[in-house]
């Protein structure tokens, strides 16, 4: 089985790579094209799809002979206000993929999402579902709704599966969040709200990469109890206070009342400032009060993913105090 990952030069797309070429699959990597969209409405970005036909064709082209493709691209970029550019990768560059998959005979397209786009809701869950609070994650939502439009109108994407994976707060070797958050862990700045035994949503790219590769490999068409068409990242047992240890730091603890103000006039300020500071106050809510998640499909399955976040943090913790 040939797969094709879109954005294979990334982060997240190098490490689906990875693990499909471990387990023996065929790979092609491929680059997203660069686009923009200021669409509002899954119509909207459905109208702006008819316009590239030609882009969709190409596509279809490089796609061809491939059974799974798996969307790796987008623009991760939480605290970005481009909205055109936002659009364009994350919300129609889904659509022309799975146009694209559709001409070309894919069997099936797994999209990388982001949990993101449920916002502050306390538990994270697998439902359609969405509360996004920034033009990243509202750039997401419409991602995941433009690829649920499509599928539910006439031109039904006949053959082609879709599923989209809510990516959680994905950590690795090499990524610069990844060092930020060392960083973070070893600095006064590191606190959580007490009693900071609330789950973190931190997880380990490494995981990611497998769940990608066993939805793709599993038989049965989407949405008929075999592969879901959501499925969410699972935590990997990480507190928010057991997050920053393991990265090194001791964090100080925080009482939740105070934090919550600290929150609601930072979010106030940023409203202010067109939302620009909306990403950065999210991770340092994250920080404080993590975020919990229903026990989604992989539970149902009996499905083990490797838990790594664990020495991931511990060598970003080693890096820094290396280089201190």
């Amino acid at each position: 089985m040939k797969w094709a990952v879109v954005g294979g030069s990334g982060f997240v797309g190098s490490a689906v790579l990875k693990a499909l070429s471990n387990a023996g699959e065929e790979t092609l990597s491929l680059s997203a094209p660069r686009l923009q969209c200021d669409a509002a409405s899954p119509a909207d970005v459905h109208d702006a799809a008819d316009r590239l036909s030609a882009v969709v064709h190409q596509l279809a082209e490089q796609l061809s002979g491939a059974a799974v493709v798996v969307n790796a691209a987008g623009a991760a970029a939480p605290g970005s206000t481009d909205t055109a550019v936002l659009g364009g990768a994350n919300a129609l560059l889904p659509v022309l993929l799975m146009r694209a998959g559709k001409a070309a005979g894919v069997r099936r397209l797994i999209h990388l999402s982001s949990a993101a786009v449920q916002g502050h809701r306390p538990v994270l869950d697998e439902t359609p579902d969405v509360a996004p609070f920034s033009p990243y994650s509202r750039s997401k939502a419409l991602g995941e709704q433009s690829l649920a439009f499509n599928t539910s109108a006439d031109d039904t994407p006949e053959g082609l599966d879709v599923v989209i994976v809510r990516a959680t707060s994905v950590q690795g070797p090499d990524r610069p969040t990844t060092a930020a958050l060392a960083r973070l862990a070893a600095s006064p700045l590191a606190s959580v709200a007490a009693p900071g035994t609330a789950p973190s949503p931190v997880a380990s790219v490494d995981a990611l990469a497998e769940l990608v590769r066993i939805l793709g490999s599993r038989e049965g068409a989407v949405g008929n109890g075999s592969v879901p068409a959501i499925v969410l990242q699972p935590w990997e047992r990480l507190t928010v206070r057991s997050v920053l240890e393991s990265a090194g730091g001791t964090p100080l603890l925080l009482p939740s009342v105070l934090c919550r103000l600290v929150l609601r006039c930072a979010y106030a300020v940023s409203s202010l400032l067109g939302e620009r500071l909306h990403g950065a106050v999210r991770r340092v809510e994250l920080m404080w009060f993590g975020q919990d998640q229903v026990a989604g499909w992989t539970d149902r399955e009996g499905i083990v993913l490797p838990c790594r976040i664990s020495p991931i943090l511990e060598a970003a913790g080693a890096r820094r105090r290396r280089r201190s």
